[in-house]
């Protein structure tokens, strides 16, 4: 088959989870330049609508839909409109994080309430989604994780900022992530779908200058990720250019931690 028609996407539908936010936004363009049908999600209905209107209006066909994951009713509904409006379901991108904690003592509550809506919230939408596409046939699961997933925090990054440490629970959630897509692969082995997962470096957001300079003097390629960097590797994943690879967890971070 021509490289082409391998990585495109026309006639799949394809949900993204916060499509809304600042990787979720990339993800979304690169499904949608490749033909697919994209649906994006948000808690609030009215960002998904915004996004997928901004995305309509470039010529691009991407629908709006809404779901919270941490609350299990508003995934079993999220499932029956994707089955009502489109019957079926031909890949996810597994993106939505919340992020409640934002220091090391924040109070355990937060912690609480990440697991909610990152651990148990999350694989419910996994699982429901995954039935879906299983359903329709076969299909790409792709989660979002972060190279934070994969090391300790390198606090030199942070020397000079304002901005703090990070929180403990994107460490334990992405973690997490990246070992339950092997297990996703192997639980759903001889069903035609394929799980992977992407753990990103940091993406350019006018962050401070100097957390830019200690940062970047580290990556080889001498800068953060930009829109684009991750839209490549997303439809390669989602399409059937990248049939044979399953279980994987890719690390895109610009050479950081080569």
């Amino acid at each position: 088959m021509n490289v082409r028609e391998l990585l495109n996407l026309k006639n799949k539908v394809v949900l993204v989870t916060g499509g809304s936010g600042k990787y979720g936004q990339c993800i979304v363009e690169g499904l949608a330049e490749a033909d697919a049908t994209v649906i994006t999600t948000s808690r609030r209905l009215e960002s998904a609508a915004d996004t997928a209107a901004s995305f309509r209006a470039a010529g691009y066909d991407v629908h709006a839909m809404q779901v919270d994951q941490a609350i299990s009713e508003s995934v079993n509904a999220l499932k029956t409109h994707i089955q009502q409006r489109f019957g079926r379901l031909d890949g996810f991108v597994n993106n939505a994080v919340s992020r409640p904690m934002k220091r090391y003592d924040d109070p355990l509550e937060q912690f609480a309430q990440s697991m909610q809506d990152n651990a148990t919230g999350m694989f419910h939408l996994l699982r429901e989604m995954t039935d879906l596409i299983v359903r329709s046939g076969g299909g790409s699961v792709i989660n979002i994780a972060s190279m934070m997933g994969m090391k300790g925090p390198d606090l030199s990054n942070y020397e000079g900022t304002n901005m703090g440490n990070p929180p403990p629970d994107y460490f334990f959630h992405n973690a997490g992530l990246i070992n339950l897509t092997r297990y996703m692969a192997r639980i759903h082995a001889g069903r035609n779908i394929r799980f992977n997962c992407i753990s990103p470096g940091g993406l350019f957001n006018n962050q401070p200058e100097q957390f830019l300079q200690n940062y970047c003097k580290k990556v080889p390629l001498g800068r953060m990720a930009n829109r684009d960097d991750i839209k490549g590797l997303i439809v390669l994943l989602a399409s059937a250019a990248g049939a044979y690879i399953n279980g994987e967890n890719i690390l895109m971070d610009g050479g950081l931690n080569a």
